[in-house]
């Protein structure tokens, strides 16, 4: 078992994996043309001078791009996984190489995610960058006293902390739509400590990271891990929000028969009009092949779905934490468990069939793929690097909430990607910009 110590200044799982790394960092770096540009800028500037950044996200390529364009910047990081089977380990190995002080393996035990965080927390950071929130939420109940086995493994890596050095964050991000859903409960009951910027609800994330990077990355998971044909299958998605739909629309191009659950009305109603099925998880659960939960809830699909199901149906996992697919319920049920994949475990019910669970219901596409493309990335970790400096510029000046970048950064990121791939767009004339500006011209 890898051990964390307080002397450490990095863990990771192989050092001698870095030039396999640094290799699948370049390769990322070629194809995120915009945070290029952004980190050549912060080189420059260096914002981030005596910053001490925590990040507590996916160790993939992309992230590296993220953090070399920080350290340009001038920034001590400070990193650990923000899932257990995320983590690329040679990138993990590069990224020390680089000077990040990282603790992050793919496999990773509870105890052991844990303590990681605990070396963050006990960095005492400046800002904290989150992409699930665990870090910021494991701040949190420190610092109110919450003690449960999650906090008592980070509590044993603290050094020189004490619920004082919240004083010194400046602020946070949040990278995805689960995390902010639980920062906005923090901020909702008056518990939020300090400013938030919402990275996952900026337009250039959402629209295409949570649609289009999603899309591909979780249907690239699922036949990684399994090798099936999609053309013809009953392919259900739990969830029609951005994440949803963009498997959904990838599904259907790939020629599945694509069935939504919702629980909204509005996206249920969206799901219709957009051209598929959509009914309850009870209905679906009989007729369904494969099944991606995408919903940020938990026991999306539990015991009375699994009973129900077809024998040799495949469970995903799009959401960030493992709650969606009742794993203890499929356990329950269940009279036998054997790998039969890599990232694939097969369960055996007492009446013979057999469910076929990827991933441990983690991420797929981060478990059983690497995660999206690095283009996409690009403007997800755009809009991250510019959050940080948006935070650094603002400081003091912020109250205790959750915000959203300013339009006008989401609209430079859209316009350099747009510069990168060599499009130009329209400009507004003197007159149309009157026109939209004035109440009097009509007809």
């Amino acid at each position: 078992m890898i051990k964390i110590s307080l002397a450490d200044e990095y863990r990771v799982k192989d050092p001698s994996l870095a030039p396999i790394g640094k290799t699948q960092i370049e390769w990322a770096e070629a194809h995120m043309p915009v945070l290029r540009l952004i980190a050549k800028r912060l080189e420059k500037l260096k914002p981030f001078k005596g910053l001490r950044i925590a990040m507590c996200m996916h160790v993939t390529k992309e992230t590296a791009v993220l953090a070399k364009a920080l350290l340009s910047g001038g920034a001590e990081i400070w990193m650990s996984a923000s899932n257990p089977l995320s983590t690329q380990d040679d990138v993990a190995a590069a990224l020390a190489e680089m000077g990040v002080h990282v603790f992050a393996w793919r496999g990773m035990s509870k105890e052991q995610y844990y303590k990681a965080i605990g070396m963050l927390i006990s960095s005492q950071p400046d800002v904290t960058m989150d992409d699930g929130a665990d870090l910021t939420s494991t701040i949190h109940m420190l610092f109110y006293g919450i003690l449960n086995e999650e906090t008592r493994y980070a509590k044993e890596m603290l050094r020189d902390w004490d619920v004082k050095s919240i004083e010194r964050i400046l602020g946070g991000t949040e990278e995805t739509t689960t995390g902010v859903l639980r920062l906005k409960a923090l901020e909702r009951n008056g518990k939020l400590l300090y400013p938030i910027v919402a990275v996952n609800d900026s337009l250039t994330k959402y629209l295409f990271d949570n649609r289009y990077g999603c899309g591909q990355s979780t249907l690239d998971g699922i036949m990684r891990a399994t090798n099936i044909l999609l053309a013809g299958k009953n392919v259900v998605v739990c969830g029609y929000g951005w994440v949803g739909r963009g498997i959904a629309q990838r599904a259907r191009g790939m020629g599945a028969n694509v069935i939504v659950v919702e629980v909204d009305p509005i996206k249920a109603l969206e799901a219709i009009y957009d051209g598929f099925r959509v009914m309850s998880m009870r209905e679906a659960a009989r007729i369904g092949d494969i099944f991606i939960t995408a919903t940020g809830n938990r026991d999306v699909i539990r015991k009375e779905h699994f009973l129900l199901m077809k024998d040799g149906a495949v469970l995903a996992n799009a959401g960030h934490f493992n709650v969606e697919i009742s794993v203890p319920d499929l356990e329950e049920i269940s009279v036998s468990k054997r790998s039969v994949r890599p990232t694939v475990d097969e369960y055996r019910l007492r009446d013979g069939k057999k469910l076929y669970l990827i991933a441990e219901g983690r991420l797929v596409n981060l478990v059983s793929a690497e995660g999206h493309p690095s283009e996409v990335m690009d403007m997800s970790f755009a809009n991250q690097a510019l959050a940080v400096e948006y935070l650094v510029k603002n400081k003091g000046k912020l109250k205790k909430k959750v915000y959203r970048l300013p339009y006008k950064i989401d609209e430079r990121i859209a316009r350099l990607k747009l510069k990168s791939l060599g499009v130009k767009i329209e400009r507004l004339t003197k007159e149309q910009k009157e026109y939209l500006e004035s109440w009097r011209l009509g007809t």
